[in-house]
């Protein structure tokens, strides 16, 4: 069976996790690929007596919630053991069985020394920071890239775990303590911190390629599932505000093993608004009222974080680039409900540059940032649409709305988000190949 791509199209907190959700019941293994701890999933879950649960995931697969899956945290994620096993806790006590994580024994692991470093360096940057969660995911990222840095199956020889500890702090050290004026790292205190992870961890660690590839031969549907978006990928996000690895349908095979041959389907989600977290540009970001009204009524606040979130009007712009850069062929728009009660609602399709019309992204990062959006004004509606199932039965204005970003973003529109919970979906078009 082929294997399937769930990206974000934005700067993040799209949906990504109510769309796998979604697909849980049809899908057999869901695969976060990319990121750590520094982004959330938000999943609501109704219950048969018509109460909500909600579960806010940050470093587990959206799979997880779903009995019949298996979860899969691929060996392009960086992984924060302590996290890691909070979250696993909070779930087993609200009765989700988490015995079915599959953790690669090539995914990094976040030391300690690592967040220290994230966290000091933001201050040390003041006005020029990048906006991190502080949690070592990009210190982590950097110790991979430069060969120094822990992999989950060093864990399990001592040895190596310490050699690896040492060879990373002799530089650190210096760092912390003569450049930013902090104090030396413990190397046995590192170490012991991540043994004490170990006989729990073992259960759960595998060949987590080898396992896909074998779920793939077997006719099983994998997931990949990428942490933050688009707009964040370090190659193709908006640098250097983007997050250290990659988010894209290209970082799923890399962060997977799963070779793009076995790829079918790339689905990206689309909030019917914009929000960002952080720093960097965003063209249609708002400052008036209806900026507030998109934040409070759209809940905009991080998962992760709590950070209240940027919100703009829609940008098809960053869409068109989405659809490009990942190979989309199909879009899940969320959030659709919150847009009711406008009198108009605006779309950008294009931005202006020193009085230059541009259609697609800038090339430059500079120009980008100096980008006036391009406003084209739809009518708005007025009506509750979180009941509606079908497409018909949504308002005209709506209707007119969702065909005309699809129409703009160049990938069919396959389904469109109407409510927070489970089942406030419309499906249009189906999201896995027959």
């Amino acid at each position: 069976m082929p294997a399937i791509v769930l990206v974000g199209a934005q700067w993040g907190d799209e949906g990504k996790g109510k769309a796998t959700d979604l697909l849980g019941t049809d899908v057999d293994l869901v695969v976060k690929f990319n990121g750590g701890n520094n982004a959330g999933h938000t999943v609501v879950i109704e219950g048969e007596d018509g109460t909500r649960e909600k579960y806010a995931l940050h470093l587990l697969p959206s799979g997880i919630l779903t009995p019949s899956v298996t979860p899969v945290i691929g060996n392009g994620v960086v992984i924060d053991l302590e996290v890691l096993f909070q979250e696993l806790d909070g779930l087993e006590a609200r009765g989700v069985d988490t015995s079915k994580l599959v953790v690669s024994a090539n995914a990094h692991v976040i030391a300690p020394y690592n967040r220290t470093l994230d966290k000091v360096t933001e201050r040390f940057l003041g006005s020029r920071r990048i906006g991190t969660t502080g949690r070592g995911i990009g210190p982590t990222y950097a110790d991979k890239m430069n060969r120094v840095g822990i992999r989950i199956q060093d864990l399990f020889d001592e040895g190596i775990l310490r050699q690896k500890v040492e060879a990373a702090l002799g530089f650190k050290n210096q760092v912390l303590v003569k450049i930013y004026n902090t104090r030396a790292v413990d190397v046995d205190l590192v170490v012991e911190e991540l043994l004490g992870y170990v006989e729990r961890l073992r259960p759960m660690v595998a060949d987590s390629a080898l396992v896909l590839e074998k779920a793939l031969d077997a006719g099983q549907n994998v997931l990949l599932e990428a942490g933050q978006a688009t707009l964040l990928d370090v190659d193709h996000g908006t640098y250097p505000f983007v997050t250290s690895s990659s988010a894209t349908a290209g970082g799923a095979c890399t962060g997977s093993g799963i070779p793009p041959t076995r790829v079918s389907r790339v689905i990206a989600i689309l909030k019917a608004y914009t929000t960002r977290v952080g720093e960097g540009p965003f063209p249609t970001e708002l400052f008036d009222d209806d900026g507030e009204t998109l934040r409070k009524t759209g809940a905009e606040y991080g998962t992760t974080t709590g950070r209240p979130r940027r919100c703009g009007w829609m940008d098809t712009v960053i869409g068109r680039y989405a659809t490009r850069i990942n190979g989309v062929t199909d879009f899940v728009i969320t959030k659709l409900d919150v847009l009711t009660g406008f009198d108009q609602v605006p779309v950008c399709v294009a931005y202006e540059v020193d009085g230059v019309r541009h259609d697609e992204m800038p090339v430059s990062q500079s120009d980008f940032h100096h980008a006036k959006p391009v406003y084209e004004m739809l009518d708005g509606w007025w009506e509750d649409i979180s009941g509606c199932r079908e497409f018909d039965e949504l308002p005209a204005a709506a209707q007119r709305y969702v065909l005309r970003v699809e129409e703009l973003i160049g990938a069919r529109v396959s389904a469109i988000g109407v409510g927070p919970g489970r089942h406030e979906i419309i499906q249009r078009h189906p999201l896995l190949d027959a």
